[in-house]
């Protein structure tokens, strides 16, 4: 525990490390780039030939594979007139080869290989395609993929067909009719729930319900024997963070202690569900599934200022406890189905934001391109995060893996191509393809959005005032080119460049426009705000034509609008008119549908549990991970369907069960025969969520705002992310200062908020049923570098100022809001040697700690540097404590100067920093 000096050694020796990498750098471009030792050699090559994941599969048949094949096999490829340059890039060993100029990738190495530095265009002698460079997206996707190590799933020659004749020599592998129905058979998932019996055990007094019996039954068949029972306030502390992200109080906690009555935990799990806090909770992991965000990401990475009605639906329907097949139908066709009032009319159209919030190249040229891929989006984000299987790696060929054709993509594809998807943007430059909203009942109850802050409300009217007058003179470029198009005259060299300046001067008005009419002059926000984005049908259905290799300009036969074969039984509904979404939501959430509620038990009892039952959530097909226990999964999926796909009851049972309730013990004999915890022998140790963190530290704090925030930044927002205007407003709605729940922090592509990023939040762009939980450098640098952080740990200090005069009462009242116990004899200890040693070092100067000088406040703000001030580098404090006032008035203009922090609260804010970087803090047993 002490930190103080060895945070400062810790400091030092990475900011030395830092400077002289850069020095490094400066001196030598090659600096990053060591040479390849001998032994080195075969490490590469075995991560080289190591097979590609199911996510870097999907991530090449998706994004990498289109790219190549339009526009490059027409000369790269077994199928091209000539092969130019000797160079073929349709294989995995046939592009690692390369041509006469050498190996085309280099898997890890971007800026070596040649693939991307031709597409780049920075060479003249080496610019690919011929025709003209691609765009800048595609280029990013390709850096990416060879970043990744370039994984490739293509082999050299085709898969063979188990039926003659179904694939000639040369053509992809397809499937065949015998190949579906033997999948329906052969693949554990694809064949309907069976409610298994429940197994016999070794010892039936173990088990308090099924699922115990279940989870013994495993353990006996691998040799484990089951933890022994987590004590009450661990058991407490890991079901308050799991049901509602945040930690039990001192006050549940004691009376927790004090219950002796057999059902006081499942008393205090019941308070927990009924919690509004629940539903943040929950709702925050189907958001993960939904990849929302607000803004398109991308090469454009436009806001989506009415998001977040979205994200309040989700986190209502798990409040309510909302059926999860209803849930699942509202946000594929809520639209579409029947609704009692205005209130549920509104509730439904808001559903189905889930099919609008997804990633866009807004910029991309051709409507029809743009539609294809909208709808590719859409598709692979229903198909995994409802049903856990890849469709969507079925755009160019028959899926790889699972026995899921071409025709059922398209069929499929069709659906969502007869879907007028409503997200909200104005024509400008970098935004192609604009889009109305859905407009909301008046009558329907819902708050309008959060009120503007005055700031924002006079950086808006500058730039709206500026706005007006250089869109006039944008009109008048825009007249001239007309005008002289009208008479058949030659443009000016200049005057296309200006157009396209024009074009960007008026839309940036419309979007200053559209943010003005849905806001007073008070900041107040208006009717102009029942807008949401969302999806209805089209006027006209559409059946999608099979595309040769997913391109555009190779169509065949049309599909009729449909379901994945694989997945049907024979008497589903025929799709004759409308796009067919609600047929496609209620064969989803059928209870006959074999994949939907296995789906949902598997990542609900991954978020109690600490793992899933099948490895690979997001992929229940034939390249995913088998269950490591196929009857627990399956009595878990029937009990959420008997049980009127309450998520409620299904967690209730769970967390009620004995399985849930082991302590995290670890055992030497159980982990050499089950390291990772497959079978549940003990509970896992847990990372704690970025958002569970950063509560965590409000809560401790005493400043978490615990009634739901009313909209999102963003609402005051309109267009791109880019240029000095937009950049400004991103500054000023970042959410830094923000006390409410991190489930109400901004969600920007791209632009993630710091303290959500670090602690591995999800990417927002892809389906994620599972996150990682790493623990790097990084984590700990932000802890003790934030000056958010630092603002949490003074208020915390505060709080346990106020808990009592001794040192001890304040270091017991800090270990219970932090961990929710008091300190051992040598952490109370450890902690007081800590103090001594701040007090020490920061008094060497001759300063007061007592004075609540602006040198010690700058002080606190190096994380109880005190080798600082024994540096003599009081000017530096000084620095750092009118930066963090520049900061302040910037976040509150008008508002009164950044207080003053007193020594002793310098002293506190120090020890409730080093608990917050302690590994307890973030970690459930």
């Amino acid at each position: 525990m002490r930190l103080l000096s060895s945070i400062s050694l810790a400091t030092a020796v990475l900011l030395a490390g830092a400077r002289a990498h850069a020095q490094g750098l400066r001196e030598n471009p090659e600096y990053l780039k060591p040479p390849v030792m001998a032994e080195e050699a075969a490490v590469i090559a075995a991560v080289d030939e190591r097979s590609p994941t199911p996510d870097e599969v999907k991530f090449f048949e998706n994004e990498v594979r289109p790219t190549l094949i339009t526009h490059c096999y027409s000369c790269h490829s077994r199928t091209a007139a000539t092969v130019k340059g000797a160079l073929r890039i349709d294989t995995r060993d046939a592009i690692r080869k390369g041509g006469r100029s050498g190996p085309a990738v280099v898997p890890g190495d971007v800026d070596s290989s040649l693939l991307i530095r031709a597409v780049r265009y920075h060479d003249p002698d080496l610019e690919m395609p011929p025709d003209g460079k691609i765009s800048d997206e595609e280029i990013a996707t390709l850096e990416k993929w060879v970043a990744m190590g370039a994984p490739d799933p293509r082999e050299e020659k085709p898969v063979a067909s188990t039926k003659p004749g179904d694939a000639s020599p040369g053509t992809a592998h397809r499937w065949s009719k015998d190949d579906i129905a033997k999948g329906k058979t052969e693949h554990w998932a694809y064949r309907p729930v069976a409610a298994a019996p429940v197994p016999a055990v070794s010892d039936p007094a173990w088990s308090k319900s099924a699922i115990d019996a279940f989870v013994f039954a495993k353990l006996d068949e691998k040799g484990l024997t089951p933890a022994a029972p987590a004590d009450k306030r661990t058991l407490l502390r890991r079901a308050s963070f799991d049901i509602t992200g945040l930690p039990p109080s001192e006050t549940d906690l004691r009376a927790f202690e004090g219950d002796g009555s057999p059902d006081a935990f499942a008393k205090a799990v019941d308070r927990m569900l009924a919690s509004p806090a629940f539903g943040e909770r929950w709702g925050r992991h189907w958001l993960d599934v939904a990849r929302y965000a607000e803004s398109s990401g991308k090469e454009s990475n436009i806001f989506y200022p009415h998001a977040w009605r979205y994200r309040d639906y989700v986190i209502g329907s798990f409040n309510e406890d909302k059926p999860f097949d209803r849930f699942l139908t509202e946000q594929l066709a809520g639209d579409l189905m029947p609704a009692a009032s205005d209130a549920d009319r509104a509730e439904q159209m808001i559903a189905t934001g889930y099919l609008a919030v997804g990633t866009k190249s807004h910029n991309a040229r051709g409507k029809p391109q743009f539609q294809m891929d909208l709808a590719d989006e859409q598709l692979d984000a229903t198909t995994q995060g409802m049903l856990g299987l890849t469709v969507a790696c079925a755009r160019c060929h028959d899926h790889k893996f699972d026995p899921i054709t071409q025709k059922d993509y398209y069929a499929v594809a069709g659906i969502f191509l007869s879907t007028d998807t409503r997200y909200g943007t104005f024509d400008s430059q970098g935004n192609n393809h604009p889009s109305s909203l859905n407009a909301l009942p008046k009558d329907a109850g819902l708050p309008l959005g959060p009120t503007m802050r005055p700031d924002l409300r006079s950086l808006l009217a500058t730039a709206t005032s500026r706005a007006k007058q250089e869109a006039a003179k944008a009109q008048e470029t825009i007249d001239q080119a007309r005008t002289a198009r009208q008479k058949g005259e030659a443009l000016p060299p200049n005057l296309q460049a200006q157009i396209v300046r024009a074009r960007a001067t008026l839309g940036a008005q419309r979007n200053l426009e559209s943010v003005t009419a849905r806001f007073d002059a008070e900041g107040k926000p208006t009717e102009g705000n029942l807008l949401a984005m969302g999806a209805v049908d089209r006027d006209r259905a559409l059946n999608a034509r099979v595309l040769d290799r997913g391109e555009l300009d190779k169509p065949g036969e049309t599909v009729h609008r449909g379901f994945v074969e694989l997945l049907s039984q024979g008497d589903e509904p025929t799709i004759a008119k409308g796009s067919g979404r609600l047929e496609l939501a209620q064969w989803i959430a059928s209870a006959d549908n074999p994949l939907t509620a296995r789906v949902w038990a598997n990542r609900v009892w991954l978020h109690l549990l600490g793992q899933p039952i099948v490895p690979t959530p997001d992929n229940f097909g034939m390249s995913g991970v088998k269950p490591t226990n196929l009857p627990l999964l399956d009595h878990l999926a029937t009990r959420l369907v008997a049980n009127g796909w309450s998520t409620k009851k299904l967690i209730r049972e769970i967390v009620l069960s004995r399985a849930y309730a082991m302590s995290s013990d670890f055992d030497a004999k159980n982990a050499e025969i089950d390291p990772e915890v497959q079978y549940f022998w003990r509970m896992p140790k847990k990372r704690l969520e970025a958002e569970a963190i950063r509560d965590a530290m409000l809560s401790a704090a005493g400043i978490l705002v615990f009634k739901p925030k009313t909209g999102s930044p963003v609402a005051f927002t309109e267009g791109g992310i880019r240029g000095p205007a937009q950049e400004r407003m991103l500054s000023l709605v970042t959410g830094d200062g923000d006390n409410n729940r991190s489930v109400y922090l901004p969600i920007l592509r791209d632009r993630v908020h710091e303290s959500l990023e670090v602690f591995d939040f999800p990417e927002p762009s892809f389906v994620t049923g599972m996150r990682d939980a790493t623990n790097v450098p990084t984590q700990a640098l932000y802890l003790m570098n934030s000056a958010e952080l630092t603002r949490i740990a003074d208020m915390f200090a505060m709080r346990v100022m106020g808990s009592g005069g001794k040192e001890i009462e304040r270091i017991n009242a800090a270990f219970e809001l932090a961990f929710g116990r008091k300190p051992t004899s040598s952490e109370a200890l450890a902690c007081k040697q800590f103090i001594d040693d701040f007090r020490a070092a920061a008094g060497k100067d001759g300063r007061n700690l007592n004075a609540g000088s602006g040198q010690n406040q700058g002080q606190a703000q190096g994380r109880g540097r005190g080798a600082a001030a024994q540096r003599g580098e009081s000017e530096k404090l000084n620095l750092r404590e009118r930066a963090r006032q520049r900061l302040e008035a910037a976040r509150n203009p008008g508002a009164a100067p950044a207080r003053t922090v007193s020594g002793e609260q310098m002293v506190w804010s120090a020890l409730c920093q080093a608990l917050f970087l302690s590994g307890e803090f973030r970690t459930l047993d």
